[in-house]
């Protein structure tokens, strides 16, 4: 049987308007990239959207085998972290973030397989009582260029991997670079991977149960392991 698994979604407020004489005019959205549910279907899952907003996290995962934290064009508020603005501060969605960070804990508690994709990855760290780089261009002296200006369907940068990460990922892998901020303190997990200016790129947990995040997005590179990682965890916990 396919492990069902949560994916979380982002909002906006207004997709495009529907060209023709018709009056559709542009409404509230709940979205996710399609590649994200491709990669889960092709990694042996059965995904089950979840948008932002208020949710019951205990029934939610009562139905669900693991759980996918899926990043997007975020940030989070400092205040989850117990800091101040320090500067830049991008786009703050704070119903996504509130139900993303009670989903990320009941899971690091519960010992449900989790997988954190760039922000979700972040996400992670946070849940597990670390902090963020608010911005890594003010904030981190001689780091590279983690904004990549070309299409995130190529590689931006390597990531050596470390730690109980490479039985899941191998010893490196290839990633492509969408973020501003970046995890400082991994909290309860572990560092597994960092470019070469020092930007943390991995983050994991086995205690009690899978945990994983990565910074960047597998989804557009087509890398189906940190998706197989999670899909066998949770036919583990099915």
């Amino acid at each position: 049987m396919q492990p069902v698994i949560l994916v979380t979604t982002d909002r906006r407020d207004g997709g495009p308007a529907a060209p023709g004489p018709r009056v559709r005019p542009k409404r509230a959205e709940a979205w996710v990239n399609e590649a994200m549910i491709t990669m889960v279907r092709e990694a042996g899952g059965l995904p089950l959207l979840l948008p932002p907003g208020p949710a019951d996290v205990g029934r939610l995962l009562a139905l669900a085998d693991g759980v996918v934290l899926t990043g997007g064009y975020f940030d989070i508020h400092p205040s989850h972290y117990g800091q101040e603005v320090l500067g830049r501060l991008d786009r703050v969605e704070a119903a996504r973030t509130d139900l993303e960070l009670t989903l990320a804990r009941a899971c690091l508690q519960g010992g449900v397989p989790v997988l954190g994709i760039c922000g979700g990855h972040q996400v992670l760290a946070v849940a597990a009582g670390g902090s963020l780089v608010q911005d890594i261009g003010t904030q981190l002296d001689g780091a590279l260029e983690h904004e990549q200006p070309t299409d995130p369907a190529t590689p931006w940068h390597e990531v050596p991997i470390t730690g109980i990460a490479r039985f899941f990922l191998g010893d490196r892998m290839q990633a492509n670079s969408t973020h501003h901020q970046a995890v400082a303190d991994p909290g309860t997990l572990q560092v597994c991977g960092r470019t070469e200016d020092g930007v943390v790129e991995v983050i994991a947990g086995d205690d009690p149960g899978f945990a994983l995040g990565v910074q960047w997005h597998p989804e557009h590179l087509h890398q189906l392991a940190p998706f197989q990682a999670l899909i066998a965890a949770a036919t583990r916990q099915a």
